[in-house]
């Protein structure tokens, strides 16, 4: 019997697509994220019930901060982008957390950057605020070790694929990470967009949009480069394809880090390296209804897609590259120093 609503909808459903192709299937990902972050910070002392945890986030991370708020009996407040839809901002309000929008833009780097900047703000108005600081903070890697067993257990003996959008990175870097640790043979597939800076690809843009949540426009340092084997950046177009594409076949309706995912997973697949394939799916799709799932009868479909192979990231072109990262430590090309800066705070949420 669960003790409560977040410790259910938690759990993700293992759905065997092919033989040799898994997908792990989540209503809300991160909220192995943010319960486990949350549970280790009251262990320690760090915070206590009826603190104030605050972060930013597009949309799924502030509804599983919420519901451990809720759960743990602290209070919540998000800076949220424009992407936070009518449900999710109900729901956050139902649950005691207190949700403030930035102002309205298509730019991601804009949107990233007010939200930051705004909780640096609140910080210095409110010093016993607790910063969760889901984008850089290595504790959000402890929760997804339950998914890491998970895996192990119902997935034994022959060597596996993760592949999933690296966002964070806490996610997949994690599951690749606990796997590893207990012997398995892992190689790790990341998914990026277009125009995010964590694997270099800020020089090409996305005419569309960066999918929130998979890249970003500012430095993530919670990311290590060097757990990673292969990086896809996969446009939004082609991710809509992806979406699609594993709706029509499958059934499964998650959002279009899943349909990135599951074309980069169907690709690697096709190399025939014997290996087993669990691509992840960390959402459902409602959020992406009226922006990729309306326009299904014109997106490509997704087996006439293929990627560019690339050796450097000179190469990289849109729509779709792909190379072998090979476990390397840091970005071939250089970043501006503005831009991976990340404000810093004097009070409880320096972590």
């Amino acid at each position: 019997m669960h003790e409560h609503y977040a410790e259910a909808v938690k759990v993700p459903d293992p759905i065997e697509l092919a033989p040799d192709l898994v997908c792990l299937r989540f209503e809300t990902m991160k909220i192995y994220s943010a319960l486990g972050a949350v549970q280790r910070l009251l262990d320690s002392g760090r915070v206590a019930p009826g603190d104030t945890l605050i972060d930013s986030s597009s949309g799924i991370y502030a509804h599983a901060l919420a519901l451990a708020c809720h759960r743990y009996g602290m209070r919540c407040h998000i800076v949220g982008s424009t992407t936070i839809d009518l449900g999710l901002r109900v729901q956050l309000e139902i649950l005691g957390a207190t949700l403030e929008q930035v102002e309205p833009s298509n730019d991601l780097r804009l949107d990233q950057n007010l939200r930051v900047a705004r909780i640096a703000e609140i910080l210095r108005e409110n010093p016993s605020y607790y910063w969760m600081r889901q984008y850089h903070d290595d504790i959000h890697y402890d929760g997804y070790r339950e998914v890491a067993e998970l895996i192990d257990r119902d997935l034994p003996g022959a060597p596996l694929s993760i592949v999933g959008a690296v966002g964070t990175g806490a996610s997949t870097g994690s599951l690749a990470s606990h796997l590893r640790a207990a012997g398995r043979d892992v190689r790790l597939i990341g998914v990026q967009p277009f125009g995010s800076v964590t694997f270099g690809a800020e020089h090409v843009a996305d005419p569309e949009m960066i999918i929130a949540g998979i890249g970003s426009s500012i430095e993530f340092r919670n990311v290590r480069h060097e757990l990673y084997d292969r990086i896809h950046w996969i446009s939004f177009d082609h991710a809509t394809s992806g979406a699609v594409a594993l709706l029509r076949s499958t059934g499964v309706f998650a959002g279009l880090s899943a349909g990135a995912s599951y074309l980069a997973a169907c690709w690697e697949r096709g190399r025939a390296d014997g290996r087993r394939y669990v691509f992840i799916a960390p959402d459902t799709g409602h959020r992406y209804v009226d922006s990729a799932f309306a326009r299904h009868a014109e997106v490509r479909a997704a087996d006439e897609l293929r990627p560019k192979e690339i050796g450097s990231l000179s190469e990289l072109s849109y729509p779709w590259s792909a190379m072998n990262w090979a476990r390397r430590d840091g970005i071939e090309l250089p970043r501006p120093r503005a831009e991976r800066r990340v404000p810093s705070t004097t009070g409880k949420g320096r972590a």
